[in-house]
């Protein structure tokens, strides 16, 4: 009886082993679903605020046509991105294509603050610069957002590829790795877009 409950305590501590790595597994990857969860909120919270700054816009920039229009493609594709990786947060390919339809949209309001430079009137309508000032604010918040999911990310590949995970994880439902974040833009990787009219 006695030698029976060694190799039974050592089932149960392997058990127990196998059950701790399997949660914290599945608890990281939630938390990194979670922070993508909130840049999602923040990029459409940004991609809503896009129309009415074009709409301000208008009627100052009218000879700017093609610059408004740059934008309006860059915030569609940049939402058309996020829908994609939305399904699937965390995919590599669905981060890169999101990263890249970000750069774009950057790029693109970017451009369109120079043009509006070229316009005080504009710049000093109160709904450009309330909108600007929200644009602003939350550029800020997507960046805040962008870097507490990429550590969450950061941490469930570090615990997936450390041994004795690496040797667990794919039998567990986690093969793949969780893409982090980047904006294609390097300059929006670095600071997020200015955005003062």
């Amino acid at each position: 009886m006695s030698g029976l409950l060694i190799p039974l305590g050592l089932l149960a501590i392997l058990a127990f082993w196998l059950i701790g790595i399997f949660n914290r597994l599945v608890a990281l990857r939630n938390q990194f679903k979670n922070a993508f969860a909130q840049i999602e909120v923040q990029l459409k919270r940004r991609y809503d605020l896009i129309p009415n700054l074009i709409e301000t816009a208008k009627g100052y920039l009218k000879h700017e046509r093609e610059t408004l229009e740059a934008v309006i493609e860059a915030r569609n594709a940049a939402l058309a991105g996020l829908e994609q990786a939305a399904g699937q947060p965390g995919s590599l390919e669905a981060m890169k294509r999101l990263g890249t339809a970000e750069g774009g949209l950057a790029g693109a309001l970017g451009r369109l603050n120079v043009v509006v430079e070229a316009y005080p009137d504009l710049k000093a309508n109160s709904n450009m610069m309330q909108l600007s000032e929200e644009l602003t604010s939350t550029e800020n918040r997507v960046s805040y957002a962008r870097q507490a999911y990429n550590d969450q990310v950061m941490a469930y590949n570090t615990y997936k590829q450390s041994f004795p995970q690496n040797l667990l994880a794919a039998a567990f439902g986690h093969a793949a790795d969780a893409g982090l974040l980047e904006f294609a833009d390097h300059e929006a990787i670095q600071e997020a877009p200015k955005v003062s009219f």
